[in-house]
């Protein structure tokens, strides 16, 4: 029977389950989040308008704090490597354009916490949650956070949609694709692929002669 060294070693290599979750989790948060700021910013001021604001508060600090623990999850797990047939080009493109997402999740809900941050110590969330703002913030830092805010929110859409794009690619036009390394993206033969972060990579190693 093949060791799970020799299975890996001819298998491709896909993120483990808990990388997978938290990705879809928070892909499923930013479309809702892109929802949710292009149907606020569009409804006069009342009530409504700033229960939808609430509610764009709370996703984008549950976006940052979910991105910060893939991010050190992804850190302290690194990914799966890429096929060693992918071309240089696409891999440096695939990882500038992680680096990119992950710097935008970040910036973005900060940006957006000090663009509120002139109205007092917190900003409730739903349910009443205070979140901390940023301290020493006037207007005008306010207003000029607001628009970098704004700017970054359509770069995110623009490089989602690039990403959306380059994963269907990837997964039907590419010979060498590594869409798979996502599920629930398969690889093209349909073969399984084998887990290689987390706990179960360092089992590979320590099965490894």
């Amino acid at each position: 029977m093949a060791t799970v060294s020799e299975a890996a070693s001819r298998a491709p290599l896909r993120y483990s389950n808990v990388a997978v979750a938290l990705h879809w989790t928070i892909v499923v948060l930013l479309l809702t989040q892109v929802w949710l700021g292009l149907t606020f910013a569009d409804m006069p001021r009342g009530p409504a308008r700033m229960e939808y604001f609430t509610w764009h508060k709370t996703v984008g600090a549950t976006i940052l704090l979910l991105t910060l623990i893939r991010l050190g999850y992804r850190l302290k797990n690194p990914p799966p490597p890429y096929p060693p047939d992918m071309p240089d080009w696409r891999r440096i493109a695939a990882v500038w354009s992680h680096r990119l997402l992950y710097t935008l999740l970040i910036v973005l809900p900060l940006t957006g916490l000090i663009a509120v941050s002139d109205h007092g110590p917190t900003t409730a969330l739903v349910g009443g949650i205070p979140l901390p703002t940023v301290p020493g913030i006037d207007q005008a830092t306010s207003d000029l956070s607001g628009d970098v805010h704004v700017f970054l929110v359509w770069s995110t859409i623009t490089l989602l949609v690039i990403h959306i794009g380059a994963a269907l690619y990837e997964q039907f036009g590419a010979r060498a694709g590594v869409a798979y390394r996502m599920p629930p993206f398969r690889t093209r033969g349909g073969e399984p692929a084998i887990i290689a972060q987390g706990s179960a990579a360092a089992e590979i190693e320590a099965d490894r002669p």
